[in-house]
This record gives structure tokens, sequence and C-alpha cells, in this order.
């Protein structure tokens, strides 16, 4: 009877202790619930709707129809759509060059200082408190042929003014350092971060081993963050591969589609070329397959390197 009474009151403290880590809990649940939510509104809902869309054609007013693969012919046909590949892909490449590299050495700068550490991580993570829009337009003042800051920098430098967004040497040069400034500030806080959490004994030995600055970067510094760094190239080649708001804003694709990239040309089928949704839905899911492709390969080849002995 004892024994009864024991796992009767066992199995009645086991719910109250649930009851209560939920109440203990429930800010934590509602934050979680409420993150859910806006991914599966604002992202997962959006990737569905563009897998269904990339097979239909609609208006989105009168019912859809179902045409296969018609809208994969359609863009595939298009002689833009090796033109947009090709430029989304220089810019990765460009991107990552700039936007890899540039906040990874300011990083290291930063955690080398000991004065206004503080008002430099502030100046530095400045653009990414500024809406993109507010950056893009500042920047378009900057590019500007006649009065651009740019164009007056190289003038007292003595250099011939450069026609920044309306060549196409230069105008994909032009949407990288635009993207490379506006994302600045974030990679360079984690990386920093990051570079705080390498024991300083590391360095110590190093120095007492007569290793330079370029030496301890190479033989502590880059091992002992080679996870983050893996982590935030991926990050910028699905970032970086999704540009929009750039060749929207400063170029509309041009000149002669130098900047056209594979969003914009989802843009225009969707909302200039008379509404072709299910065109820029079969586009959208071919860069969506590419992305995912890309994230499945980064996380095989981190499998193998650990499987290696």
């Amino acid at each position: 009877m004892l024994i009864a009474d024991a796992g009767t009151r066992r199995r009645a403290r086991v719910p109250s202790r649930l009851g209560r880590s939920i109440r203990r809990n429930l800010t934590a649940y509602g934050f979680l619930c409420a993150a859910l939510a806006c991914f599966a509104v604002f992202a997962w809902y959006p990737m569905v709707r563009t897998f269904i869309l990339s097979f239909q054609q609609t208006n989105l007013i009168d019912a859809p129809t179902w045409v296969g693969l018609d809208n994969f012919r359609t863009v595939a046909d298009d002689p833009a759509f090796g033109e947009a590949w090709l430029n989304t892909l220089e810019f990765t490449v460009l991107a990552l060059l700039c936007g890899y590299v540039v906040p990874f050495a300011i990083a290291i700068v930063l955690n080398e200082l000991r004065h206004a550490r503080a008002y430099l991580r502030f100046v530095v993570y400045l653009p990414v408190m500024l809406p993109p829009i507010v950056s893009v337009l500042m920047f378009r003042w900057f590019f500007d042929p006649g009065p651009g800051l740019f164009n007056q920098i190289l003038d007292v430098a003595g250099i011939p003014p450069l026609a920044w967004l309306d060549s196409t040497s230069t105008a994909l040069i032009s949407l990288v350092i635009v993207s490379t400034w506006m994302n600045l500030g974030s990679g360079t806080l984690i990386y920093l971060a990051a570079l705080q959490n390498i024991p300083g004994e590391l360095y110590e030995a190093a120095e007492l081993d007569g290793a330079g600055v370029w030496r301890r970067i190479r033989h502590v510094t880059i091992p002992q963050t080679k996870l983050i760094l893996l982590l935030m190239l991926m990050l910028q080649i699905v970032a970086t591969m999704q540009v929009f708001i750039e060749p929207f804003m400063l170029t509309l694709g041009g000149p002669e589609n130098a900047t056209l990239t594979v969003a914009y040309l989802m843009y225009q089928y969707a909302f200039v070329y008379g509404g072709n949704y299910g065109a820029g839905g079969a586009l959208g899911l071919m860069l969506m397959l590419v992305l995912v492709l890309l994230a499945f390969a980064a996380v095989q080849l981190r499998l193998n390197r650990q499987d290696r002995p």
C-alpha cells in the first residue's frame, strides 16, 4: 500500500514539475512562437508558394493554369538568363574577395587596439544600423559622374573621373563596393567576438617562439576561428547570390545588362514583363536549388574533414 501511494505521489509530482517548468519559461516560449510565426509567414510560406507558382500560369487574380515545365523552358530560352547567372556569380566572387576578407582584417586590427575600441566598433557597425535604401541613395551621390564624392577624390589625386554606374567595366564593381560597405559591420563584430575567445596563452607561446604578426595570424588566429570562417563563407555566398537592392536602386540591371542578377531578373518577370509570375517563380526555384546544393556541399565538406584522421 505504501509503495502504491509513493508511486501515485511520484506521478502527481511529474505534471506539477512540468507545469512549473512551462510557467517559468512561458516568456521564452512566447518569443519562440513569435519567431516561428514570422518564419512561417515571411520565409516558409513564400518558398512553398514559389514552388507552386513555378508550375503554373497565373496573374494572381484568375484561376491558375497548370503548365508543368513550360515556365522553366521560357526562362532558359531567355537570352538574359545566362547573363544574369554570370553576373550573379561574378558579383558573388568579387563580393567575397572584399566582403569576406576586409571584415576579418578590420576585426584583427580592432582586437589589437587598446584605446577607442568601443568607439571604433560603433563606427564600423554604423552602416548596418542605416536602412539599406538610405545607404544605396547615399552611394548614388558618391558615384555621380559630376559632383560625386568618389570622382572628386580621383580629381584631387590627378586621376580622370570614372563613369561608375554608367560603364559596363565599373558598374558591377560599384555594386560590390556598396554591398561590402552595407554588410561590413555585422561581419566584423562576428569575427571580433570569435577572436576574443582565443586564449591569450596561444599568442604568448607564439611570441616566445619568435613568431611575427603574420605567423601568429596564420598559425593561431585562422586555425582558432576556422569554424566561424567557414560558416561566414557559406552565409555570405548565400546572401550575395540573392543580391537585389543594389541593382534595383542603382542601375536597373544596366548598362547593357552588366548588372542584371538572377534576383533582379525574377523581379522583372513578375512585375515588369506583364506579370509573368510563373516564370519568376521558376527562376526563383532554380536559385533556391542552387543555394540548397551549395549548403549541402558545404556540410558534406565539413563532415569529410571531420572524418579524416
